[in-house]
C-alpha cells in the first residue's frame, strides 16, 4: 500500500509538472508567433508596390513597368489576428500585455520598479516611438500618392468624371445662388419685415457670416468622415433653412434661416474642389477643376434670370389675413433652393473619394470605386473587355486611439465621447496646418485669400450701390418745383411723382385712389381736403397746416407730418405698412436683376481662357497675372461717371478676377496633403468671407463721397495679392500629395 501511495504521488508530480512545461512552452510559441507576425506587417509596410503587365500582353498596358509580378494584397491582417489570439490563450496574468504597451506607456506601477530615471526613459521611447510611426506615415503618403497618380491613369478620364463635374457642378451652383439671394429679395422684403437701414445691412452680411462657420466647420470635418457625407449635411441643412425661409414672417425668424442656410452652403465651395480634384489625374487637373469654376457663374445667372422673371410680378402672391402674407419674392427664395435639393438628390448615387479611403486604410472600398471608375470610363469609350489591373493599392498607417466605451454605457454619453473626440480630432487637424511644414505656405495663402477677397467682394458690392446712387443723382435732376400755387376744387386721380410744392394752397381738393414718390410740401396750407387710398413713398409734408381735412385708407402717417399742424383734421383706417425711404419701380427692379445678370456673364470668356491655359502657364502665373491685370483695371473706375460706363467696368473686372479666383482654387487643393486638404481649404474660404465682409462694410461707407478711397484700397490689395502670389511654389505637373 505504501508503495502504491508513493507510486500514485510521484505520478501525480509527474504529470503536474508536464503540465506546466506544457503551458510555459505555450507561452513561449505565442509570443515568437505574435512577434512574427508583427515583424511580417512591418516587413509588408516597408515593400513598395508596382505596377505589373497582364499576361495577355494588352497593347493598350504597354509601357507599364511589371516589376515583381504585380501588386501585394495584404493578407497579413486576417493571419496577425489569428496570431495574436493564439499567443494570449492560456497566458499568465503576470504575462497580460499592457493596454497602451504598444505606443511606450509604461505599466502604471512601472515607476516602483525603475523610479523617476525608468519613467523619463519610458515616456523618451514613447516619443521615439511616435516620431517614428509618424515617419513611417510620411513614407506611406508619399508611396501613395505615387501610386494612385498612376491607378488614376489606368483608370483615364471620361464618363464617369464628367458625371461627378455635373453633380458637383449643382452643388457649386448652389453656393453662387446663395449670394445673390439677399440682394435680391430686400427691396421687396423691406416692407413685409419693416426693415430699417441696419437691418437691411445685417441681411445683406448675415449670408457671409453663415458661410465663414460653414466653410470652417464643414471642411474641417470632411478630413475627418469623408467628403461625400459632409457634403451632403451641409446641402441638407442649407435646402431645408432655405426653404424655411420662404415661409416665415418676422424679420429674426428670416435672419435666422438665412444664417443657417449660410452655414450649411459654407462647405461646398471646399469640399467640391477637394472631393473632384482627387478623381483627376495630374494633366487634366487644372483644367477641369477650372471648368468646373463656371458653375458658380451659373449660379448667378439662375439667380438673376429668377429674380427677373419671378419677383415684379406681384400677383403670385397671397394671403391668410393680416397676420400670414406671401409675395413673390418668397416664391423667388424657394425656387433658389432647387439646384441645392438637385444636388443631394445627385450626390446620393455617387461613391466617396477613393483617395479619402486610402489615407484612412480602408483598402477594399477605395479599390472597388477605383475599378468602379475604370469599368465606367472603359465601357463608355467602346472597351468593356479591358480589366482593371490593380489588386492592391497602399494605404496609410493610422493614428487613431480606440476608445472602448463598454456596453453598459447610456447612448447619451456615447454620443459625447464620439463628439468630444471627433472635435480633438478637427482641431488637431487644424494645427498641423500650422505646422513648420506648411506654415509659411499657409501665411501667404491667407494673405492672398484675403486680399483677393477684400478688393472682389467689395467692388463688386461697391459696384451697384454706386449705380443706384448714379440713378438717384439723374434722378434728383429731373426733380420738378413748384411755388406758391393755388389749387381750388380739383381731384387729383394720378400718379404724382418727383415733385416739390412749396407756400402752395390747397383748398377743397380730392387726393383719391393714387401714388405719391418722392414727394415733397414744404410751408404749404391744405383746408377741407380729402385723402383716400394712398401709397406713397420717400412723401413728406414739412412745416405745412392742415384745417378740417380728412385721411381715408392712407399711409400718411403723422411720422410723415414734419412740424406740421393739425386742425380739426381725422385719420380713419390707416394702411398697414412701413415707412420706406424709397421703392423702386418696375424698370428699376429690371435694371438691378439686368446688371447682375450681365456681370455674371461676363465671367463667362475668362473662365475659358483660364481653363485652357491653367496647365499650359502654370497657377502662379495666371493668379498674378490676373491679379495685376485686374489691379490696372480699377483705375478705370475713376471714369465711370455714368450708369452705362459703370456697368461695362463692373463686367470687365469680373471678367479680368475670375482667372484668379480659378487659379486660387486649384493652387489650395494641390498645395496641401488629402488628410489636411479641406481642413486647409475651409480654413482659407472662411477668412475669404471674413474679407468679404469687411470689404463690404468699407467700400460702401464710401458711396457718394469718394470713389478714391475704394479704388485704391481694392488696387493696393490686388497688387499686393499678385505679389505674394509669385512666392508661392507651383504645383503644375505635381502628383496630388
Amino acid at each position: 500500500m505504501d508503495d502504491d501511495g508513493r507510486y500514485r504521488d510521484s505520478r501525480t508530480d509527474f504529470i503536474r509538472g508536464a503540465k506546466d512545461i506544457a503551458k510555459v512552452a505555450k507561452k513561449q510559441v505565442g509570443k515568437k508567433v505574435g512577434r512574427g507576425m508583427d515583424r511580417m506587417g512591418d516587413e509588408y509596410t516597408k515593400r513598395s508596390y508596382k505596377r505589373f503587365e497582364e499576361e495577355d500582353d494588352d497593347d493598350d498596358y504597354a509601357g507599364v513597368p511589371s516589376g515583381d509580378g504585380g501588386y501585394y494584397r495584404n493578407d497579413s491582417r486576417a493571419n496577425d489576428d489569428e496570431g495574436h489570439s493564439d499567443s494570449t490563450e492560456g497566458h499568465d496574468e503576470d504575462d497580460e500585455i499592457y493596454e497602451g504597451e504598444y505606443q511606450g506607456i509604461p505599466r502604471a506601477d512601472s515607476g516602483k520598479a525603475g523610479g523617476v530615471d525608468g519613467v523619463t526613459a519610458a515616456q523618451a521611447q514613447q516619443f521615439r516611438d511616435l516620431s517614428a510611426y509618424e515617419g513611417e506615415r510620411r513614407k506611406d503618403q508619399e508611396e501613395l500618392a505615387q501610386q494612385y497618380e498612376t491607378i488614376l491613369q489606368e483608370c483615364g478620364h471620361g464618363k464617369f468624371q464628367w458625371t461627378l463635374y455635373f453633380v458637383l457642378g449643382l452643388a457649386l451652383m448652389a453656393d453662387g445662388v446663395e449670394i445673390f439671394v439677399v440682394g435680391f429679395v430686400l427691396p421687396s422684403a423691406e416692407k413685409d419685415m419693416c426693415l430699417s437701414e441696419p437691418n437691411k445691412g445685417m441681411l445683406g452680411l448675415i449670408v457671409y457670416l453663415g458661410m465663414m462657420v460653414g466653410a470652417f466647420v464643414w471642411g474641417g470635418l470632411a478630413d475627418r468622415i469623408g467628403r461625400r457625407q459632409t457634403l451632403l449635411i451641409s446641402l441638407s441643412i442649407n435646402s431645408v433653412f432655405a426653404f424655411f425661409s420662404s415661409f416665415v414672417q418676422g424679420y429674426s425668424s428670416f435672419l435666422f434661416c438665412r444664417l443657417a442656410s449660410g452655414v450649411g452652403i459654407g462647405g461646398s465651395i471646399p469640399i467640391v474642389f477637394s472631393y473632384y480634384s482627387e478623381f483627376l489625374a495630374q494633366e487634366k487637373r487644372g483644367e477641369h477643376l477650372s471648368w468646373l469654376c463656371m458653375f458658380w457663374m451659373i449660379g448667378g445667372i439662375y439667380a438673376s434670370a429668377m429674380a427677373w422673371a419671378i419677383i415684379p410680378h406681384y400677383g403670385w402672391s397671397f394671403q391668410m389675413g393680416s397676420a400670414y402674407q406671401f409675395h413673390s419674392w418668397r416664391v423667388f427664395v424657394l425656387v433658389c433652393a432647387f439646384p441645392s435639393v438637385a444636388a443631394i438628390s445627385a450626390l446620393t448615387t455617387m461613391p466617396e473619394s477613393p483617395r479619402f479611403f486610402l489615407e484612412n486604410g480602408k483598402h477594399d472600398e477605395a479599390w472597388m470605386i477605383l475599378k468602379q471608375v475604370h469599368d465606367t470610363n472603359m465601357r463608355a469609350k467602346g472597351y468593356p473587355e479591358r480589366v482593371f489591373s490593380v489588386t492592391t493599392i497602399k494605404t496609410v498607417k493610422q493614428m487613431d486611439e480606440l476608445v472602448d466605451m463598454g456596453d453598459s454605457m447610456a447612448w447619451h454619453e456615447k454620443w459625447r465621447i464620439k463628439l468630444t473626440t471627433l472635435f480633438h480630432q478637427v482641431w488637431s487637424n487644424f494645427q498641423t496646418v500650422f505646422s513648420p511644414e506648411y506654415r509659411r505656405t499657409t501665411y501667404m495663402m491667407m494673405a492672398v485669400w484675403f486680399s483677393m477677397s477684400f478688393s472682389y467682394y467689395g467692388l463688386t458690392v461697391w459696384f451697384p450701390d454706386m449705380i443706384k446712387y448714379l440713378q438717384k443723382q439723374e434722378y434728383a435732376s429731373r426733380t420738378k418745383v413748384f411755388v406758391k400755387e393755388k389749387v381750388e376744387h380739383v381731384t387729383f386721380n394720378f400718379t404724382l411723382e418727383n415733385q416739390i410744392h412749396r407756400q402752395g394752397e390747397y383748398f377743397n381738393d380730392k387726393f383719391m385712389n393714387l401714388k405719391m414718390r418722392s414727394m415733397v410740401f414744404e410751408d404749404s396750407l391744405f383746408e377741407e381736403c380729402y385723402f383716400e387710398d394712398i401709397t406713397s413713398s420717400n412723401t413728406f409734408f414739412k412745416n405745412c397746416t392742415f384745417i378740417a381735412t380728412l385721411f381715408y385708407n392712407t399711409d400718411l402717417f403723422k411720422y410723415r407730418l414734419i412740424n406740421s399742424k393739425l386742425i380739426n383734421s381725422t385719420f380713419l383706417h390707416n394702411k398697414e405698412g412701413c415707412l420706406l425711404s424709397d421703392v423702386s419701380d418696375e424698370n428699376n427692379a429690371y435694371m438691378v436683376y439686368f446688371v447682375s445678370f450681365l456681370g455674371t456673364l461676363a465671367v463667362l470668356p475668362g473662365n475659358i481662357v483660364s481653363a485652357l491655359l491653367m496647365d499650359k502657364i502654370g497657377r502662379l502665373r495666371m493668379l498674378a497675372g490676373s491679379s495685376v491685370i485686374s489691379c490696372v483695371s480699377c483705375f478705370f473706375l475713376s471714369f465711370g461717371n455714368s450708369e452705362s460706363a459703370m456697368i461695362a467696368l463692373l463686367c470687365l473686372f469680373g471678367g479680368i478676377s475670375i482667372a484668379s479666383w480659378n487659379a486660387l482654387d486649384v493652387l489650395t487643393v494641390e498645395l496641401y496633403p488629402s488628410d489636411k486638404r479641406t481642413t486647409a481649404f475651409g480654413f482659407l474660404n472662411a477668412l475669404c468671407k471674413l474679407a468679404a465682409v469687411l470689404g463690404i462694410s468699407i467700400f460702401t461707407s464710401f458711396v457718394g463721397i469718394t470713389k478714391a478711397v475704394p479704388i485704391l484700397f481694392a488696387s493696393g490689395a490686388l497688387a499686393a495679392g499678385s505679389f505674394l502670389a509669385l512666392k508661392l511654389p507651383e504645383t503644375r505637373g505635381q502628383v496630388l500629395q
